[in-house]
Order: structure tokens, then C-alpha cells, then sequence
């Protein structure tokens, strides 16, 4: 996968649309004049995140005595599980319940952005990349500030989209995820199971 390709990936792992609503209730309590710095602030804890998760990932699957297929094949069923919750919602959203006051690296910087989902396919990224790592840090770094430009934006798309189009986007996001998580899925069951394409 070229970079692009890959921060499409991690782009829609991250699900910015769908945390829209997750932003604006979490952040429904904080100060108005504190709202924009408290966002930027969770949205950069979860860049720390995910570039620690993509340097020490493979120090951790190697530890834990995971093969890369194992990884990915795991990677892609929780991508297949989060796209199911974005088509399919249950009444408490994809996250589950969002806490009152003024947010500290829960819900928004994880499991808003940096959830087990994005984790599980950085581990998977950096086990199955052919490429150089810088592409893998240059494709977080382009899909983060996507997600971020879109999340500081939460209250105008709000009201831009509506509840409607909102759902709609997440759900066409969610459709993406599906196919590419089967696709994961086949690639590395192909690889265990020694059949050619």
C-alpha cells in the first residue's frame, strides 16, 4: 500500500465523522472559551499514542510471541466488528456511554481516536509494511491531521451534515471498513493456508 492508501486506512479507522457527536457530548461541559484547547489537546495525546503504539507495537507482538499473520488476521476482525458498529449502532453508540466534565485522554483521545481498532491495524501496518517505516509515520501523521482538522470542526459539521447526514457519512465509512477488513482477512488467510490467488 502507498502512504495515501494507508492514511485512507487509519483515516477511516479513526472514524472522525462518527466521533463528531462523541466530541460535542464530551466536551458539552467544558467552558466555551476552553472547548477548541481541550480538543486540540486530546487530539494530540492521541498522536503520541498512536506513533508510540507504531514504534514499540512490534517490540510488543514479538514479546508476546505473535506471527504477523496472526496479527493481521486478528487486526481485521476488529475492523470487521467497529465497521458492523458503525453500520448496525447500538442505543449507546460504537464507544458505549460518554462521562460528564471536562475530558482527560478518555473518551476522545481513546477509544475516540486512538481506539483498539486504529492500535490493532498500526500493529498490523508494522508487521505486514514491505516499504520504509517513514511511510507508516508520514501515513499516521497525514490520516491524524485529517481526523483532527475534522474534530476541531465537530460543532459546524454538525450543524452543516445534521443528524442524517451525519449518520449517513459514518455508515458509508463503515461500509469501506467492511470490505476493507474482508480483504485483510482473505490476503492473510491466503498466506496460512498456502493458497494462490
Amino acid at each position: 500500500m502507498e502512504i495515501f492508501g494507508i492514511a485512507a486506512l487509519i483515516f477511516l479507522v479513526t472514524d472522525p465523522f462518527g466521533n463528531i457527536a462523541i466530541f460535542i457530548a464530551a466536551l458539552k461541559n467544558v467552558p466555551a472559551k476552553r472547548r477548541l484547547w481541550v480538543a486540540g489537546r486530546e487530539l494530540l495525546f492521541a498522536l503520541i499514542l498512536l506513533l508510540l503504539f507504531l514504534t514499540f507495537g512490534d517490540t510488543v507482538l514479538s514479546a508476546l510471541g505473535l506471527s504477523r499473520e496472526a496479527t493481521a488476521i486478528a487486526g481485521g476482525i476488529i475492523l470487521f466488528v467497529i465497521a458492523m458498529r458503525l453500520i448496525f449502532p447500538g442505543p449507546q453508540g460504537v464507544l458505549g456511554d460518554v462521562p460528564d466534565g471536562e475530558p482527560m485522554l478518555v473518551p476522545l483521545a481513546i477509544p475516540a481516536v486512538a481506539g483498539p481498532s486504529a492500535l490493532a491495524v498500526l500493529m498490523t501496518l508494522r508487521n505486514t509494511h514491505e516499504g520504509p517505516l517513514w511511510e507508516l509515520y508520514a501515513a499516521v501523521m497525514l490520516a491524524w491531521a485529517a481526523t483532527a482538522f475534522i474534530l476541531l470542526q465537530a460543532s459546524f459539521l454538525q450543524r452543516f451534515l445534521g443528524p442524517r447526514g451525519l449518520t449517513a457519512v459514518e455508515r458509508l465509512m463503515g461500509m469501506l471498513l467492511i470490505m476493507l477488513s474482508v480483504d485483510m482477512l482473505l490476503d492473510n488467510l491466503q498466506s496460512v493456508l498456502h493458497i494462490t490467488p
